[in-house]
């Protein structure tokens, strides 16, 4: 019998509950849901609200390095998710959280966790107000996020609005985080201060909220990259047109370190997961306006490809010569 992935697995709920509604909302990071019977007053005007939804799971066995201390685990839980609205340029508002907890955990571990959460809650403006807690085999965070926005549900990018001659952007650099996960799980050499950044990146990873925050308006797609670069750049091309990569930003030492570890550079840049950095596409037309206002915001655009005609491929040109990507990053349930 054949195992079903991750995608599989929802694509045959949603099958099988059928909801009208369910079919508007799904195949994208977050849920956009109309507050049919909420209108607001503001400066004097009435407002269609629409409301934003997003629940992602943590589990330690698939999530967690053992290295993390409980405060960095809760806070991974959260920035998940406001990683998700990041992309999408909605600031999340509150969430509810779901705790699965193993009987080894002590009052301290537990008192770590709040200590994250609260953190988390600071460090990107989330109310934390309620949830559940049970008792599992292992650790289980469950983050329900809710935001609320006044932007009709046509602006905000989703993951299929790609057209050819469109910009490819996004918001950082690419292979600390899978260079950070050979270093802890494989052992894997590497000077000090390269090591240093790339566990930082896993432990205590830091994505640049503020660029989708203040940047969406110009995407006509966008995804953050926690499933990998090549998986979430597949995820924005569509049938008819191909990504073309020919600048991706990497650490200055990557190079070094997968000469020093026989790993292949590409498969730490594409085929990693985690960075939690926004990647995009951007109308030409819209470019110059993102650049102006990134500048104004003092953030970091790269600017990393364009949108093609094309059959639905992930293409990387280096030195005038081109390859295809495998489609390939983190999936649950994957073999």
């Amino acid at each position: 019998m054949k195992r079903l992935n991750e995608s599989e697995i929802i694509d045959l709920f949603t099958y099988k509950i059928n909801d009208p509604l369910l079919d508007k909302v799904k195949d994208d990071d977050v849920v956009i849901l109309p507050l049919r019977h909420g209108l607001i007053k503001r400066m004097n005007k009435t407002s269609k609200m629409n409301i934003v939804l997003k629940s992602d799971m943590l589990v330690e066995s698939t999530d967690v390095v053992k290295i993390m201390k409980p405060w960095q685990i809760a806070r991974k839980a959260i920035l998940a998710c406001v990683s998700d609205f990041a992309a999408k340029g909605i600031r999340p508002y509150a969430c509810l959280i779901s705790i699965g907890l193993p009987k080894k955990y002590s009052r301290k571990n537990i008192a770590s966790l709040a200590d994250g959460f609260t953190r988390a809650s600071k460090e990107y403006g989330v109310h934390i107000l309620g949830g559940d807690t049970n008792e599992s085999k292992e650790l289980i965070i469950d983050c329900n996020m809710m935001g609320i926005t006044a932007l009709p549900e046509n602006q905000i990018p989703r993951r299929k609005g790609a057209q050819v001659g469109d910009l490819i952007v996004t918001s950082g650099k690419f292979g600390y985080t899978s260079s950070g996960l050979k270093i802890i799980l494989s052992h894997a050499n590497a000077e000090k201060k390269f090591r240093t950044k790339c566990i930082s990146s896993v432990t205590l990873p830091k994505p640049q909220v503020e660029f989708g925050f203040n940047l969406a308006k110009y995407f006509s797609s966008s995804i953050d990259s926690s499933d990998g670069l090549s998986l979430s750049l597949y995820e924005l091309v569509q049938k008819k047109v191909d990504f073309v990569i020919d600048k991706i930003p990497v650490p200055p030492n990557l190079a070094h370190f997968a000469n020093l570890n026989s790993i292949k550079t590409d498969d730490l840049i594409f085929f990693g997961g985690e960075e939690y950095e926004t990647i995009a596409t951007v109308p030409k037309q819209n470019f110059g306006k993102l650049i102006n206002d990134a500048k104004k915001h003092g953030i970091r655009v790269y600017h990393v490809g364009q949108v093609v005609r094309g059959n639905g491929n992930l293409i990387y040109e280096q030195n005038g010569i081109r390859r295809i990507i495998r489609n390939q990053g983190f999936v649950h349930f994957a073999k």
